[in-house]
């Protein structure tokens, strides 16, 4: 109850600083299953509109208002172009600091990684997924970011992010790092899956990993980093019910260039059978079909 009435104080404050009219009709969230993830980005988004408003000054307002950015759920930063920082709410010791080559404990070059986001037509909020710190404490935590870019009056380009701590899995974030391999094996070919494989590239975080196979069930990039088993056909793959969800994807990928679908799993954590969800997105590698894929959380409530 507590938290609910601190998020309604919070979503008022800024509502009165970013102004009451609808700042949210040019973005669309409703792709997104989760409250935290659509708040995320209307939080980012309003800043960035703050920002291309008013130029520095709005740098200025962030800086002393830095209360108003930072919160359990979530908080702001600014960068420019080049990887330093201009402004984080969280950690104000990296203001001014060249961030561009900072890396994760996988090895997650994290700034560049959102400057290629921001570049991405198919990633049309900048998703990056990594780990990182949290703010006051010793220990990373697994974050994702949305970020925009941003032009000031002044002639000056930003961009805008806002991470939030121990994310649920949205199923968008799955569908932009497999539409993207796909891409990236249609234009490079098998030079690709060095890349999508490697446990720093977007392609693998938290428990999504990108892998790919051929309508036979020959696998190309294995499901599971640094796997050298190859010689087992995924089509014969069953889930913990007997159902084959990869031989009922690849039945309806005769007909479109990509599915979801759903399977059984047991939970790590309890005794019990949860639903997973399979994406595939079908692709090209040397001219024949190769079938693109990962396999994420199935949303449930509460959104």
């Amino acid at each position: 109850m507590r938290k609910t009435k601190n998020r309604m104080v919070m979503l008022f404050i800024l509502s009165l600083v970013f102004g009451c009219k609808d700042q949210y009709k040019d973005i669309d969230v409703s792709m997104y299953q989760y409250r935290d993830t659509k708040q995320l980005i209307r939080f980012v988004y309003n800043a960035s509109i703050k920002l291309k408003k008013d130029g520095m000054k709005g740098i200025d307002y962030f800086r002393a208002h830095r209360e108003l950015f930072n919160s359990k759920g979530h908080y702001l930063y600014i960068y420019d172009m080049k990887g330093v920082n201009i402004f984080h709410a969280g950690i104000k010791g990296i203001e001014g600091k060249d961030m561009w080559s900072i890396t994760d404990k996988n090895g997650k070059k994290i700034t560049q990684l959102m400057l290629a986001a921001l570049k991405d037509k198919n990633n049309p909020h900048g998703w990056v997924h990594y780990s990182w710190w949290s703010p006051g404490k010793f220990y990373v935590v697994p974050k994702s970011s949305c970020n925009f870019k941003v032009k000031t009056p002044q002639g000056k380009v930003f961009f805008v992010g806002g991470g939030i701590n121990y994310p649920q899995e949205e199923k968008e974030f799955t569908r932009i790092v497999v539409d993207d391999a796909a891409n990236l094996i249609k234009e490079k070919g098998e030079e690709a899956f060095t890349e999508i494989s490697s446990s720093s590239s977007q392609y693998n975080f938290r428990d999504v990993h990108v892998f790919a196979f051929s309508p036979k069930g020959k696998i190309h990039i294995s499901p599971v980093l640094g796997d050298s088993g190859y010689n087992f056909n995924l089509l014969e793959c069953v889930d913990e019910v007997g159902h084959k969800p990869f031989i009922q994807a690849t039945k309806q990928l005769k007909h479109r260039n990509s599915v979801w679908v759903a399977f059984m799993a047991k939970n790590r954590y309890r005794r019990e059978l949860v639903k997973k969800v399979l994406y595939i997105h079908k692709s090209l590698y040397n001219e024949q079909e190769i079938y693109v894929c990962a396999v994420t959380d199935l949303p449930r409530p509460p959104y």
